[in-house]
């Protein structure tokens, strides 16, 4: 996922600014949320593909997609475009080597925001 780097700068800097004088509060409640609700998502992405909910499937894929473009964790936000396109376009057949790679992205990007909050 060379594509892009794993938390883009621009977008953390563009959180920042939204509160500046926040000693980065705002930015933090952010990440935080991100990362308490992304794996749930990844859990609904794992019980629909078992049960063969295709549209809870492309939803939580969806909104992966959206919450990670939100703080800037570009490498998952694109594995997460790629489900969910997958689901919609060929059903979710094949899709689990791609969920296995987009919780090892997620993995790192929890690594990363915890360097960025100490």
């Amino acid at each position: 996922m060379a594509d892009h780097p794993l938390i883009d700068p621009q977008t953390i800097e563009n959180l920042r600014a939204l509160n500046p004088d926040d000693g980065d509060e705002f930015l933090r409640e952010i990440v935080t949320i991100y990362l308490e609700d992304t794996p749930q998502r990844m859990a609904e992405l794992d019980q629909s593909l078992a049960s063969g909910d295709l549209p809870k499937f492309t939803r939580a894929a969806h909104s992966i997609k959206g919450s990670s473009a939100n703080v800037g964790a570009m490498t998952v936000r694109t594995i997460a475009e790629q489900l969910e396109h997958h689901s919609v376009q060929q059903g979710l057949d094949g899709v689990a080597p791609l969920i296995a790679t987009l919780k090892a992205e997620f993995a790192r990007v929890q690594s990363e925001f915890a360097k960025l909050f100490p």
